[in-house]
């Protein structure tokens, strides 16, 4: 068997599970995004195709948010929908075991995993931030104004910074050791090369000091000045605005805080939120698979329902509060996002190697 000639029971399971999963997904975006919209509707000052643009952008939101869920209701239904019609003991009755059935399961859903991933690799990431610039009227309008923010041993003042057209209007970078400006470069347009920011016609201040004293200071008139290395703009927008990064912009990020010693709390939590917390889907997967019972007649329809139901919104809603907390800085992301998935996911390989056995 392979993923490209599965067998009868690894095909069946997984076009079932995928139908679910797929229905589930869209329904609840799709919900999701109505109701946004409605709330939003009287702010909504824009025209009609806009107004489409905007529910299509929240639906991107609500996907990146709600794929995890999906992954975990979609196994519910797809396996209490088994038990019901006795599709399950059959299964058993051929000699299938636990790990057998549930590999199609975990093919499916680790496959909507990965292509979430990558999606969160692109522009998908700032479809929030695009529908916000409609429900705040500024069409057209990306400037991001007044940025102050250290850089290497220097600090730096925009006054101006376009992320469209990767051009920045008056930009100031000035040296200070102790009480004294060493020196001041100020330039009336930088421009991105993909890598790195030229200053154009910039002007170079150097003070002077004699016995601690300001004395005098020279000035350079010079053409080009490359700085701000690796400050991308989508990356200086976010840093000083709060606006959303996606998986690589927010290691790109992470790195340049790093090497600049200031914190990175708030862009690894962000980061994690894409690539480490979903990851509890699957363990959660794993885990209301072997533990749903495998028969009909062992199990309270309602009850079931109503305790997988309960304990996903749980766990959702406790990584989603922690990460907060994470975002915030009141703890490490590393104990809101990492910790407790790592978690999870030990109690769920103990149930893989421990209750595969059990048609309980």
């Amino acid at each position: 068997m392979s993923l490209l000639n599965p067998s009868l029971h690894f095909g069946y399971l997984a076009k079932l599970y995928s139908k679910n999963l797929l229905s589930i997904l869209f329904g609840l975006s799709f919900a999701f995004a109505a109701i946004d919209y409605f709330q939003h509707l009287q702010k909504l000052d824009v025209a009609s195709n806009y107004k489409i643009l905007y529910i299509f952008y929240m639906w991107q939101e609500a996907l990146g948010l709600l794929y995890p869920l999906a992954i975990v209701f979609a196994l519910i239904m797809t396996k209490l929908s088994l038990v019901k019609n006795n599709t399950m003991g059959a299964f058993h009755a051929f000699g299938y075991d636990k790990k057998r059935l549930f590999l199609p399961l975990f093919t499916v859903s680790s496959l909507t995993y990965m292509i979430f991933l990558i999606l969160h690799t692109t522009e998908f990431s700032y479809a929030k931030d695009k529908a916000e610039f409609l429900l705040e009227n500024k069409l057209g309008t990306y400037d991001v104004n007044d940025l102050f923010f250290k850089y290497n041993d220097t600090f730096v003042y925009i006054t101006k910074l376009d992320p469209i057209e990767k051009k920045i209007e008056d930009i100031t970078i000035f040296k200070v050791e102790g009480y004294q400006v060493q020196y001041t470069i100020n330039a009336p347009l930088a421009t991105f090369d993909g890598a790195r920011w030229t200053a154009h016609d910039a002007t170079l201040k150097t003070h002077i000091y004699e016995n601690g004293e300001l004395k005098r200071y020279t000035v350079e008139h010079k053409e080009r000045i490359e700085t701000l290395e690796g400050y991308k703009p989508k990356i200086i927008e976010s840093l000083y605005e709060g606006k959303a990064l996606n998986i690589r912009d927010a290691f790109m990020t992470w790195e340049l805080l790093h090497k600049q010693n200031l914190s990175s709390d708030k862009i690894r939590a962000s980061l994690y939120d894409k690539v480490i917390v979903p990851l509890f889907s699957l363990a959660l997967l794993l885990i209301l698979f072997f533990k749903l019972p495998f028969h009909a007649r062992m199990m309270n329809m309602g009850g079931v329902i109503a305790l997988s139901l309960g304990v996903t919104f749980g766990i959702w809603g406790i990584l989603f509060g922690l990460s907060q907390m994470g975002a915030n800085g009141v703890l490490l992301p590393e104990l809101t996002a990492i910790l407790p998935v790592m978690m999870l996911w030990v109690y769920a390989m103990y149930i893989y190697f421990t209750n595969e056995r059990s048609l309980l």
